[in-house]
């Protein structure tokens, strides 16, 4: 939406060009469209291309709703070489190229298969994520021997595309907070012969995909054009999360945060449990807050008054 003083507020997908940061990507957004409160919700590294959610004006609120989504990737990597970084730029130019095992079909499927599921992943030391408050990257720029810390992520599912030695390209679904770079590293070094991640496009983020996404150069014609808005994305649209649908009456409370009451409830959306992030909504379906849910959703009219949500944030 657009208020009154021609401000933006709502959520744009953006197909974000390699070669740029993410965060050079908001910069582009807001000398576009001259407004200040743009953000956005998962980086990609600069190399990388594709799916960048941007929330603009008010939307800047639900930035933490949107970041752990999982991620949908396509990926390409080119075996036999290794890379410090674990990508293109850090290729270890005095190292010969490596043997590459015979692959068909057969041996793809048993590879990619031994990483999925629950995995435990060594962060790239050149990455920017903190150890002792120093980001990763500046202290391997320094020179200083650390180890970078692991984490345990989740790939739901990796299909192999295609494979052209040495290129392997593969499609990957996985949690939030996933290094394909790691990734990449980490099926060449399996294989024996090195590997590292030489394109990489994100095509989804939850339920948002690249078919809904402008381009960088689209969003100051658009804007100019007075057509910006037609693709924005309201909180609706995009926190896909069950929701408790409230009266009139209780709507105005919302934003003290007032206990939730059975008699306030005019309806429930999807299905959620105790402790799920939930919406609640107004008669209209507009979303007013994010929570967590005090009771299941086949349980919302049994439950005692107050335990029905649990505040995290209010949006309006």
């Amino acid at each position: 939406m657009v208020d009154g003083g021609g401000y933006y507020h709502g959520v744009i997908l953006l197909d974000k060009p390699a070669g740029i940061t993410s965060h050079d990507a908001v910069l582009e957004v807001r000398r576009a469209i001259r407004q200040r409160r743009v953000g956005h919700a998962g980086t990609l590294d600069r190399l990388a291309e594709g799916l960048l959610v941007v929330c603009i004006g008010r939307a800047t609120k639900i930035v933490q709703f949107l970041s752990g989504f999982d991620k949908t990737y396509e990926a390409q990597i080119c075996l036999g070489r290794r890379s410090r970084t674990f990508d293109s730029e850090g290729v270890y130019a005095d190292e010969a190229e490596q043997t590459i095992p015979d692959l068909n079909s057969t041996a793809l499927a048993k590879l990619v298969s031994e990483f999925t599921g629950r995995i435990k992943q060594r962060v790239p030391i050149y990455s920017a994520v903190r150890v002792n408050g120093v980001r990763l990257h500046r202290l391997a720029r320094e020179g200083v021997d650390v180890v970078p810390p692991e984490r345990e992520v989740k790939i739901r599912e990796i299909d192999v595309l295609e494979y052209d030695k040495p290129h392997l390209r593969l499609r990957i679904s996985c949690s939030s907070g996933t290094y394909i770079r790691s990734l990449a590293d980490d099926l060449g070094n399996r294989l024996g012969c090195g590997g590292y991640l030489s394109k990489l496009r994100r095509t989804a983020v939850g339920a948002l995909t690249l078919d809904d996404a402008v381009s960088s150069d689209d969003v100051p014609r658009l804007h100019g054009a007075g057509k910006l808005a037609d693709h924005l994305m309201s909180f609706a649209d995009v926190l896909t999360f069950g929701a408790i649908r409230i009266n009139d009456e209780y709507e105005p409370y919302v934003v003290s945060g007032k206990s939730l009451r059975a008699r306030d409830v005019i309806g429930v959306e999807g299905s959620f449990g105790v402790g799920d992030k939930i919406v609640l909504k107004n008669t209209q379906g507009e979303v007013l807050a994010v929570g967590t849910a005090g009771s299941p959703s086949r349980c919302v009219g049994e439950t005692r008054d107050g335990e029905l949500f649990n505040y995290i944030r209010v949006l309006n």
